[in-house]
């Protein structure tokens, strides 16, 4: 997806001094999908990225398929923050999409909260591994639609695609817009505290 943000990028926000408890989230999905783009519509802080442009040494490598306009590939992560509170601050990090880079993400989901995956409905099947590994790792996640200013396919049916558990969280948005993407992040938030708060 193209990385450009439709909100006006966000001003310099210094972390506050009362911040004791640092909350992580990482973002995940198929190569293009707009992780970087929500990362940066989000935060309030200028995010930190690992885009490279794309050249003629990735031709087969990282096809862009059904994202022919998309010039740059995250190589690491990017990085982005969200001050909850006065002692709690949300730390995000988007993961990359290539399967090259794949072997970063255990890296990334270490000491993280839950995720997100972020699905292009136009590339359903690359979600199918993100969704497998946040399984295996037992780390909850909530699914959320980009829809590119496109309808696309019905919730339901998404969740039939991707063979969701009915209790796993699916949303909508659009993932240049800040307000889109804060919903996704509270929905996380909703669902990590309703695990926490489930008896054993």
């Amino acid at each position: 997806m193209d990385s450009r943000i439709s909100d006006p990028p966000p001003a310099v926000t210094p972390l506050r001094g009362t911040a004791a408890d640092g909350l992580k989230i990482v973002i995940v999905g198929g190569f293009g999908v707009g992780k970087t783009t929500m990362v940066g519509s989000v935060s309030e802080i200028r995010p930190l990225s690992t885009e490279e442009v794309m050249t003629r040494a990735g031709v087969g490598i990282d096809e862009p398929g059904a994202v022919p306009e998309k010039t740059t590939t995250t190589v690491a992560f990017d990085f982005g923050r969200i001050t909850l509170n006065d002692r709690q601050v949300l730390y995000l990090f988007g993961a990359p999409g290539q399967q090259r880079f794949w072997f970063l993400w255990d890296q990334l989901f270490g000491g993280s909260l839950g995720a997100v995956v972020l699905v292009d409905t136009r590339r359903i099947e690359e979600s199918w591994y993100a969704i497998d590994r946040l399984e295996q790792h037992g780390m909850p996640f909530v699914v959320a639609v980009n829809r590119f200013g496109e309808r696309g396919p019905s919730l339901p049916k998404v969740r039939a695609a991707l063979d969701l558990d009915a209790h796993v969280p699916l949303v909508e948005c659009d993932a240049r817009l800040r307000e889109s993407s804060k919903t996704v992040l509270i929905e996380l938030v909703r669902y990590l505290t309703a695990l926490h708060e489930r008896p054993a």
